[in-house]
Parts: C-alpha cells; sequence; structure tokens
C-alpha cells in the first residue's frame, strides 16, 4: 500500500497545459455537435479560462457559447463574440413587441355622464 501512494505523490496532478488543452477541446467538442458550430467561434483556454471570439448573426449564439464553454469544463469565460447590428436591431424589435406588427389604436370607456 505503501508502495500505491508514493506513485500516486510522485505523478502529482496533471500540467496545466495539458488539462487547458483538454478543456479547449471539450469545448470545441461541444461547438461542433451544437448549432453554433456553422459560426466557427476560436476558442483558446489558458489556466483554465475560455476566451471566445468571433462573429454571429444570431444574437442567442453569444450565450449559448458561454454556457457550452463553462459545461466543457472551463472555470471562468471571457465572451468576445461580436453580434451582428442586424440581430441586435432583431432582438430590440422583438423585446419591444413591435417585429412585423402595425399600431393599434386604444380607447378609453369611460362612463356616461348621469348613469349610475
Amino acid at each position: 500500500m505503501a508502495g500505491l501512494s508514493y506513485a500516486a505523490t510522485v505523478a502529482g496532478p496533471a500540467p496545466k497545459v495539458q488539462q487547458d488543452s483538454q478543456i479547449q477541446h471539450s469545448i470545441e467538442t461541444k461547438f461542433a455537435k451544437s448549432k453554433i458550430n456553422a459560426e466557427h467561434f476560436i476558442v483558446n483556454v489558458h489556466a483554465g479560462v475560455a476566451t471566445i471570439e468571433g462573429k454571429t448573426g444570431v444574437i442567442q449564439h453569444k450565450g449559448v457559447a458561454t454556457r457550452l464553454a463553462k459545461s466543457g469544463g472551463a472555470s471562468s469565460v471571457k465572451n468576445h463574440i461580436q453580434v451582428s447590428e442586424e440581430a441586435k436591431a432583431k432582438a430590440r424589435a422583438r423585446l419591444t413587441g413591435k417585429q412585423g406588427q402595425t399600431e393599434v389604436a386604444r380607447a378609453m370607456v369611460l362612463p356616461r355622464a348621469g348613469i349610475k
């Protein structure tokens, strides 16, 4: 038994570089299997921190990329993905409820005078 514990102590933890490359590979694999694969984001991992760069025309892909990186083993994520102005405009329109809608007149119903 003493020999086993000594061997484990000598071996020690895996080097950070190897861990980073494993995390990076895990994240890239997750990206490849997801719908954001077409975006071709670039991932780099250093000391467990994933940095993601690239451009997208779908605003939701930025958040998905962060979640996938965290689930891939990153301790934290620096998301530098740039979202296109068109995608931002679509998101604003959705949030304000004006996407493809026309203005609707609103009326207030007031009680008639003399009715109780």
